[in-house]
């Protein structure tokens, strides 16, 4: 058993998160991992149609989820999206008891979701964003390291390098996100503070996630220097090395512009659904962590959280 304040916080066996994946988090996931011991988490867009209502998808997961099981799940809310009010509102209206936000200020809804007795988490990169969200009140922060997937923090730092100097800043619970995608990584969180992880590339490559079975494939067969950060002029985003990325990386290398690099991708984050969900490796995004080295096969997500806890049981059983 892997015992922290993380467990009392989300009510869980384990202290295991499902990362947030914009498109991928559905209620069917997350169950899965709730139902597992993890905490399952639900994101507005997941399995929506292209131009689908986020807000209508959201009441839809949330409904689902609450059909699909009876353990403790979460709701991921994205701050850099234009609809972040409107959903806020929604997840007050559809009694949201956890919610995880990132890719922006802790302030903007951490007091309102408290007020209404909703548990705040939130995402961090730095020590500075780790003692803004103390500040503003979250209950505990979520550490992302440049090894994870998709959008990273600008300043890129490691998650062993960021992990044990957030924890020593803030007195909150800590969770680890970033490169971890077996019982080795948790342990070490753990070693270095963290008193829970996040997953997210590991939990693509599961039965339970509806990304492509090539996307899901892509995953497993790549090694360990498959991914790389790009769009260092936008947003810093971990991807594998796929050939859309491959032109974006020709693109900076020849000095492109943010406004060029911005038109060549497109609008808002349809290049990552035609890679994810069509399965359009060649000229969709592709999302995906440092940790893909580790990932060979697709498991049932109950199986990965298995691996995670009798693994990490081994290892300290081993040290001790």
């Amino acid at each position: 058993m892997i015992e922290t304040r993380v467990n009392r916080l989300l009510g869980v066996r384990y202290p295991i998160l499902q990362g947030g994946m914009f498109w991928l988090a559905t209620a069917e996931l997350a169950a899965a991992v709730s139902n597992a011991g993890g905490f399952g988490v639900v994101c507005p867009y997941a399995g929506i149609d292209a131009r689908g209502d986020a807000v209508e998808n959201l009441r839809l997961q949330m409904l689902k989820i609450k059909g699909l099981t009876d353990r403790p799940w979460g709701v991921n809310l994205l701050l850099d999206v234009d609809l972040d009010g409107v959903l806020a509102d929604c997840l007050l209206q559809e009694g949201a008891r956890i919610v995880i936000t990132a890719a922006g200020n802790p302030r903007r809804y951490t007091e309102l979701f408290k007020a209404n007795g909703i548990r705040v988490l939130h995402v961090v990169s730095s020590v500075k964003q780790a003692l803004l969200a103390e500040e503003c009140g979250v209950d505990a922060v979520i550490a992302e390291g440049v090894e994870a997937a998709a959008h990273v923090g600008f300043d890129e730092i490691p998650l062993f390098s960021l992990l044990p100097q957030v924890a020593d800043a803030v007195s909150l619970p800590v969770i680890a996100a970033g490169g971890i995608a077996d019982a080795r990584g948790l342990a070490a969180a753990i070693a270095l503070g963290a008193e829970g992880v996040q997953l997210g590339t590991r939990f693509v490559a599961v039965d339970e996630n509806i990304a492509h079975i090539r996307y899901k494939q892509a995953i497993c067969a790549a090694g360990d220097a498959d991914t790389v950060v790009t769009c260092r002029k936008l947003v810093p985003l971990r991807s594998l090395k796929t050939d859309f990325f491959r032109r974006i990386l020709e693109m900076e290398a020849a000095g492109a512009t943010a406004e060029e690099l911005r038109a060549f991708i497109g609008r808002g984050r349809d290049r990552d659904r035609r890679g994810q969900i069509d399965g359009d490796l060649l000229s969709g995004a592709a999302s995906c962590g440092a940790s893909a080295g580790l990932i060979h096969e697709v498991l049932p997500a109950a199986e990965v959280i298995r691996r995670l806890v009798e693994g990490y049981g081994k290892i300290v059983q081993r040290m001790a």
